[in-house]
């Protein structure tokens, strides 16, 4: 039988005790009274945080892929992650993936009993072809997972990094883990709902585990989103703007510059700033690993 009296995740919380008695109001005042605690559980790791980008970056930029597993609400946070990246980064689908217990099913509909087997984890990262390039993000919000254990020990077995994200103290993701990011969330407003302050959480860690190695791989210039992919309106007006922004070029000129770089946003900038045309500027930044700040150098 599962011990989980010593998991902080399924700790009664006092604070919320009464909180079927309590009004509409008063609901979302002990919610968000709750919520506001968990930034501040993140700040206590941001250099573990910042480790975990370091790493990710290099493996990323030496030919390593990214990926994320776990089951239910950390499942379905890995992919939101990863399935947000090739839009707003432009990177390969294949570079950043996430993995849930049960498949595809589980993203929409709840697969519980997925996660017990730890055997599972690892046959579906076994799918992958993982190689020791890779990076795993093991997402759990306990800790004790079997399924993103049994993940976690295969990538290791090949040499793969691995990273435990979790929310409750001495969690066993960490043993097989290189770098474990624990951020202690304390008990939920509803016992055990781990979807709710665990839940942001990963969500708050995972935004920066993406969100940093993008940088560091040179996909941001200033704070904008160089490399997004023009698949929709929305985003062609978003890209007609960077361009304007990063240039200083008007919006006719904008049209016209994003016409001729086939809608790729960086060779844009770099042609306008410096005279180049679309090939020169392509291979200019092919020759700076795509940072456009030392392309532009």
């Amino acid at each position: 039988m599962i011990d989980l009296t010593k998991l902080t995740t399924e700790q009664q919380n006092p604070g919320t005790s009464a909180i079927d008695e309590a009004s509409a109001l008063e609901i979302t005042k002990l919610i968000n009274a709750e919520d506001q605690t968990v930034p501040k559980a993140v700040k206590k790791i941001l250099p573990e945080i910042a480790r975990a980008i370091t790493v990710i970056a290099g493996h990323l930029s030496h030919g390593g892929r990214l990926f994320y597993i776990g089951s239910g609400t950390s499942g379905r946070l890995g992919i939101l992650d990863a399935a947000e990246c090739p839009p707003t980064y432009n990177t390969d689908p294949n570079l950043i993936q996430g993995i849930i217990a049960g498949g595809t099913p589980a993203i929409f509909r709840a697969q519980e009993g997925a996660e017990d087997s730890a055997s599972a984890g690892a046959a579906d990262l076994q799918d992958k072809t993982l190689t020791n390039l890779d990076v795993v993000v093991g997402l759990s919000a306990s800790g004790r997972t079997p399924y993103v254990i049994g993940a976690l020990q295969y990538a290791q077995s090949l040499g793969a990094y691995t990273i435990a994200v979790t929310c409750t103290e001495n969690p066993e993701t960490a043993k097989f883990s290189n770098l474990s990011l624990t951020a202690v969330t304390g008990p939920e407003v509803i016992t055990g709902s781990t979807r709710m302050k665990a839940g942001t959480a990963q969500k708050l860690i995972l935004n920066m585990l993406s969100t940093g190695s993008m940088i560091l791989m040179g996909k941001v210039y200033g704070n904008l989103m160089v490399d997004l992919q023009c698949t929709n309106q929305k985003l062609e007006a978003r890209a007609r703007r960077i361009l304007m922004e990063a240039s200083g070029c008007d919006a006719e000129t904008a049209e016209a510059l994003l016409s001729q770089s086939h809608g790729e946003v960086k060779p844009a900038i770099l042609m306008h700033l410096s005279g180049m045309d679309y090939e020169t500027a392509v291979q200019k930044l092919k020759e700076n690993h795509g940072n456009l700040k030392h392309a532009l150098r």
